[in-house]
């Protein structure tokens, strides 16, 4: 699954603005298709943002690097 980077929260936003923009003119103009299309992907979009909002303030875990182990010689 691809996570958003919490920096590009902005940009989500942008993106929302104009979606709402095309549906009011698909309202206008009658596209019903097209409606559906946009809400659809506004409720993908919202929930993108919202799991991003969540994961940006969660604490990062450190899991460190693995170390090499060597083979232990049987007696």
């Amino acid at each position: 699954m691809l996570h958003v980077n919490p920096k590009m929260l902005a940009r989500l936003s942008e993106l929302e603005a104009d979606l709402l923009q095309r549906r009011t003119q698909a309202e206008a103009e009658g596209w019903i298709g097209e409606i559906e299309g946009i809400d659809l992907t506004l409720t993908f979009l919202r929930a993108k943002r919202d799991e991003t909002q969540r994961r940006a303030q969660r604490p990062a875990v450190h899991l460190g690097i693995p170390a090499h182990r060597r083979p232990q010689e049987s007696e």
